[in-house]
C-alpha cells in the first residue's frame, strides 16, 4: 500500500478570538508512510515539519519542478532505505502578517500553544505515534528551523531531535539592516496604518513591502505590547528619527539562539536530546551561516553532541537538502 496524505480540517479552541482575527480552523497535512494501512499494529515516530515565514503546511505537498513535492521526496526516500518510516505532520501557523515564529504572542495568537497542546494530543490520539518525545521531532527551514531550535530546546519532554535548516540566529546581521528599510517604508506611507492598507491592497507584494511586512511579524512576535498603541506590539526603532530603541532591541536578543544558549537551563535541555541537527548554506543572504556557526562554536564549547553541515548554497531553492535533513532526524527517532 503506497504512502496516505490526510487533510485535516483542525478547528482550535486556542486560535479563536486571536488578535488578528485570523482562522482558528487550519488545514493540518498528516503523511502516512507506506504500509501504514497493512501493519495495523504498527506505531511511528512522528517528524513535526515547520513551514518558514509566508509559509503553511500544506505546501510542502506542491509539485516541484525538477523535484519531489514531500510526500514523494519521503516515498522515494524510504523505498531507497534513506529514511525510516515516520508520520509526517505539517501545521498551518501562518498570520496575516507573514508569520508566527510559532511562539505565543498577545499581538498575534498563541500559536506555541496551539501546536503543543493542541496538535500534538491530537495527532498522537487519532494516529498510531510512537507517542514519546523519544520518537517525536522537530525540523524546518528559515523561521520553522529557527522555531524547531526553539521549541526542541525548551521542551526536551516533547521533542527529542531537532533539525534547523538556516534558522533565524545571530539577530544583529538578521534582522539589524533591514529596520532602516522598514522605516523608510512605513515613513513614506505616512503611517502604520496606511502601510497595512496598502500592503494588503496591493495585487502584488514589493520587496520593500516584504521586508517591512517581515519586520512588523517579527515585532509582534519578539515584542509584543498590549499597551502598544501600535498594533500591540513594539517595533525597534523610533518611528519618527528611526533611532534604534535599545530597550526593544534588547527583548528581540533574548529570542536570540545565539544568546539563549549562554543560559544553563538550554545548554541542560539541549544535552538530553537524541539528536541537534543545523546546517545552513555558505552564502545564505540573509547572513544565517554566520549565526549557526556562532551558534554551533558555542554548543561545541558547551560539550553539546551536534552536527553541523554548510553546503554550497543560498537560502532560496534548497529542497533538495531535505534528503540529508530527513534521513538523519528520522533514524534518530527511530531507534
Amino acid at each position: 500500500m503506497p504512502s496516505q496524505v490526510i487533510i485535516e480540517n483542525f478547528e482550535s479552541e486556542i486560535l479563536k478570538n486571536n488578535p488578528l482575527g485570523d482562522p482558528f480552523v487550519r488545514k493540518l497535512a498528516v503523511y502516512l508512510p507506506p504500509g501504514y494501512q497493512e501493519e495495523s499494529s504498527r506505531r511511528y515516530p512522528v517528524i513535526y515539519m515547520l513551514s518558514g515565514f509566508m509559509g503553511f503546511g500544506t505546501m510542502f505537498l506542491s509539485p516541484q519542478a525538477w523535484g519531489y513535492a514531500i510526500d514523494e521526496r519521503c516515498d522515494k526516500l524510504i523505498a531507497e532505505g534513506r529514511m525510516e518510516k515516520c508520520i509526517l505532520v505539517m501545521p498551518d501557523c501562518f498570520t496575516q502578517w507573514g508569520g508566527s515564529q510559532y511562539m505565543n504572542s498577545t499581538a498575534m495568537g498563541n500559536y506555541e500553544d496551539y501546536l503543543l497542546k493542541e496538535i500534538v494530543p491530537f495527532v498522537d490520539g487519532k494516529y498510531r505515534t510512537m507517542a514519546s518525545s523519544g520518537h517525536r521531532a522537530a525540523m524546518g527551514k528559515s523561521s520553522g528551523g529557527y522555531a524547531a531550535l526553539m521549541l526542541a530546546m525548551r521542551y526536551p519532554d516533547i521533542f527529542s531531535a531537532f533539525f534547523c535548516s538556516s534558522g533565524d540566529m545571530y539577530f544583529e546581521y538578521g534582522y539589524k539592516g533591514d529596520f532602516p528599510k522598514c522605516y523608510n517604508t512605513i515613513r513614506k506611507a505616512g503611517s502604520l496604518e496606511n502601510f497595512f492598507e496598502k500592503f494588503f491592497d496591493a495585487p502584488k507584494k514589493t520587496g520593500d513591502m516584504i521586508t517591512a511586512i517581515n519586520i512588523i511579524a517579527m515585532a509582534a512576535a519578539y515584542s509584543p505590547n498590549p499597551k502598544s498603541k501600535t498594533y500591540g506590539f513594539d517595533l525597534p526603532f523610533d518611528m519618527e528619527t528611526g533611532e534604534i530603541r535599545g530597550d526593544i532591541w534588547k527583548k528581540w536578543l533574548a529570542c536570540d539562539p545565539v544568546h539563549l544558549i549562554d543560559e544553563k537551563t538550554f545548554q541542560t535541555n539541549l544535552k538530553k536530546l537524541k539528536g541537534v541537527f543545523l546546517e545552513c548554506g555558505s552564502r545564505d543572504e540573509y547572513h544565517l551561516h554566520i549565526g549557526a556557526r556562532i551558534f554551533t562554536k558555542k554548543i561545541k564549547e558547551y560539550g553539546i553532541a551536534h552536527w553541523y553541515e554548510e553546503f554550497d548554497d543560498g537560502h532560496m531553492g534548497t529542497n533538495y537538502r531535505y534528503d540529508v535533513s530527513l534521513s538523519k532526524i528520522s533514524g534518530v527517532i527511530s531507534k
